[in-house]
């Protein structure tokens, strides 16, 4: 029997969490060793804080140049690519054969969209005519595709969008990069991944998910079943392979306190003594991504605002739990304020059994976010149970921030 604070100590060490960050120059080897962690980096549009592949290095790292980021994923020569894993994610490129399944589904016009399905079908000739124009044009967006407009009944920005996520889908095109307000530019696949990734064997099915789940395990460290495939968002189908694994001897059955499931431990995993940390951790961070293990590790629950109507929300719009050592122990609605130069902090909501600390610590972070995102400070609204022990805290540490409001 696993107890629930080993449990904690487990998950956390998997994620990166307790190791020191890095007191000097952040390079892309810090940036590998996290991806090497976290496997993946869930993408998402919303821009209210920072977009939300950036934050859990943040979170690991403290504040590191985002640059970084941007060259692995967008620059030369390229580290990660993007592909559907959890959600739309950036993923080191050698996960690339292990995702050539999903891709043969897709081109087949399975386990995808209905509204895409189309275009594996009678529609593929419109998918082929838009592989033709990137091929011969070079990168487009969909909205290069809207000039075309009048001159086709094909090219409606929808229809357009459309043929480009099918195409995407199935691998026969990927991002080659982003731009104006995050549209992605697509490419032919063989002009943007390295020739040695494409080259490599392609791995069966059964192979591929096992090998996977294998990464979701030792991502996560200790886990449920449902835990593990909803990492790169595997089908129930995926789970004889975990039988396989303990087969293997990567993975070993446990039992957790507390929890109804079974649940699976790496191979590799740590169990830290203790683990000291302090982190904002993005509603997209591999940590809490799932909800009901979130709930289940911490007794944190957890629902995204962005989702929830305005008028049923209840801590914000772009809420960031607060880690701090083995217990989520706050909550914070952030907005980075860029025309004011401030982190604000729109509401702020203390944990039951919070420690006395939890303020400062987070006015610390909040502090290096603030210098991180090019904010000159943070300012505290009068709003939540935890905002005037934070904007005491915060008051000394950001002059930006003092005496706002």
């Amino acid at each position: 029997m696993v107890s629930l604070a080993q449990a904690r100590r487990i998950a956390l060490a998997a994620q990166g969490f307790g190791a020191p960050r890095p007191a000097g120059r952040i390079d892309a080897g810090h940036l590998r060793r996290v991806l090497a962690r976290v496997q993946l980096l869930q993408i998402d549009s919303v821009n209210v804080l920072s977009r939300a592949h950036y934050l859990p290095l943040f979170s690991r790292l403290g504040a590191y140049p985002r640059e970084l980021l941007d060259r692995a994923a967008w620059g030369r020569p390229r580290q990660l690519f993007e592909y559907w894993a959890h959600e739309a994610s950036l993923l080191p490129l050698e996960l690339h054969p292990l995702l050539r399944w999903r891709m043969e589904r897709a081109a087949r016009g399975e386990g995808m969209w209905t509204r895409l399905r189309a275009f594996a079908g009678e529609r593929r000739g419109e998918a082929e005519a838009v592989l033709r124009r990137i091929e011969a044009q070079g990168p487009l967006a969909a909205s290069d595709f809207e000039g075309a407009r009048g001159r086709s009944g094909w090219w409606e920005w929808s229809d357009a969008k459309a043929a480009l996520e099918w195409l995407f889908w199935s691998g026969r095109i990927t991002a080659s990069t982003r731009r104006n307000s995050f549209e992605r530019v697509y490419d032919l696949a063989e002009r943007v991944i390295p020739a040695h990734i494409l080259s490599a064997p392609t791995p069966p099915k059964q192979d591929a998910q096992r090998a996977l789940l294998e990464r979701s395990a030792r991502a996560l460290g200790i886990a449920t079943a449902a835990d593990l495939r909803d990492y790169f968002r595997l089908k129930p189908e995926a789970t004889p392979r975990l039988d396989e694994l303990v087969e293997e001897g990567r993975l070993r059955r446990v039992s957790v306190q507390g929890w109804r499931q079974p649940a699976y431990l790496h191979a590799e995993a740590r169990l830290p003594r203790r683990v000291r940390t302090a982190a904002l951790l993005a509603p997209f961070d591999p940590l809490i991504w799932e909800r009901a293990r979130a709930e289940r590790l911490f007794g944190f629950h957890y629902r995204i605002g962005i989702y929830t109507p305005a008028e049923k929300r209840v801590h914000g719009y772009y809420v960031l739990p607060f880690l701090l050592d083995e217990a989520i122990v706050a909550r914070a609605d952030l907005k980075a304020d860029r025309q004011a130069g401030l982190l604000r902090v729109q509401s702020a909501w203390g944990e039951p059994g919070a420690p006395p600390e939890s303020a400062e610590r987070l006015a610390a972070e909040l502090e290096l976010m603030a210098g991180w995102l090019g904010l000159g400070g943070v300012h505290v609204e009068p709003r939540g149970d935890l905002h005037e022990q934070l904007r005491a805290a915060v008051g000394p540490l950001s002059p930006a921030g003092r005496g706002l409001g």
